[in-house]
């Protein structure tokens, strides 16, 4: 179940630090609305049915319990030290830092699941495994309308206002040369969206064998969470060594590429950016208080 616990139970679930990445506003909202977005996200995917469903429920109110009580002070401790290097310049390498830095902190949450997840998993019937296969290929479809337009110019398009917007949010309005940065560096980047869905379709085809595999053999639950933290394992390393390679070349591309934008920044949109991550980092903090 891991595109069920990684896509998308832990998607949903680790859904406070999803939110850092929305506007600050809309953090406390969004966080405290995040055990219904939750179970809206997951039973969109096995159709829970009865004591099954308000098990699931449970478990999710138990896991946002937990990391608003564990977790929301770290997060803002994190961003108030990065509000302090987000003013100055900065090097490829310390980007892929703070990437390592907040994926690390997605662990202890995946953690917190695979319990959880381990109980619901002897549960779930065939028709919900096919409820799930039929919910992967929807949504892989929806992948190719996002990122395989038929057009190689449509695709680019798509791509660079993706990243313009992004960049935007963080750092308010972008200039004509830093437009024009984002548009060479994404024309320029390794991203391969075919190789994205190849690899996403084997996961979820993993997934579903796995799943079907522990049903079959009445297993355990530390037999269950074993075979869960492997898959989640999976979605950073790929069992597929051509992947993980092509994963480690656009990480390191996209380290280079934020650098190179971040460090043709004024000081307003410097400061902009420091105050989004102030926001944030004030709305973790209230939502962490008793």
């Amino acid at each position: 179940m891991l595109s069920a616990i990684r896509y998308p139970l832990s998607k949903a679930l680790i859904i406070g630090l999803a939110l850092l990445l929305s506007a600050c506003s809309t953090v406390r909202l969004g966080y405290s609305q995040g055990p219904t977005l939750a179970w809206w996200w997951i039973d969109g995917y096995f159709d829970f049915q009865g004591a099954q469903a308000q098990k699931v429920k449970d478990g999710i109110d138990q896991w946002f319990a937990w990391h608003r009580a564990t977790q929301l002070k770290d997060y803002a401790a994190q961003l108030a030290l990065l509000q302090t290097q987000v003013l100055e310049p900065t090097t490829p390498a310390a980007v892929c830092r703070w990437f390592d830095v907040f994926r690390e902190r997605t662990e202890p949450a995946l953690e917190r699941v695979l319990p959880l997840a381990a109980e619901i998993v002897p549960t779930l019937t065939a028709e919900q495994l096919r409820h799930a296969e039929k919910r992967y290929a929807k949504g892989n479809q929806e992948m190719r309308d996002d990122y395989l337009q038929p057009r190689p110019d449509e695709r680019l398009e798509a791509s660079v206002k993706r990243a313009t917007e992004r960049a935007e949010m963080f750092y308010g309005r972008l200039d004509e040369p830093q437009r024009k940065l984002i548009a060479a560096g994404v024309a320029a980047s390794p991203f391969d969206p075919e190789a994205w869905l190849a690899e996403r379709q084997a996961r979820q085809r993993d997934t579903l064998t796995t799943l079907r595999r522990l049903a079959a053999e009445r297993a355990d639950r530390d037999s269950i969470v074993a075979a869960l933290r492997v898959l989640a394992e999976h979605v950073d390393r790929s069992p597929r060594p051509e992947y993980r390679s092509y994963q480690q070349r656009l990480i390191t591309y996209n380290c280079q590429s934020i650098a190179a934008l971040h460090n043709s920044t004024s000081p307003a949109q410097r400061q902009a950016a420091r105050e989004r991550l102030k926001g944030w980092e004030t709305d973790l903090r209230a939502l962490a208080a008793p």
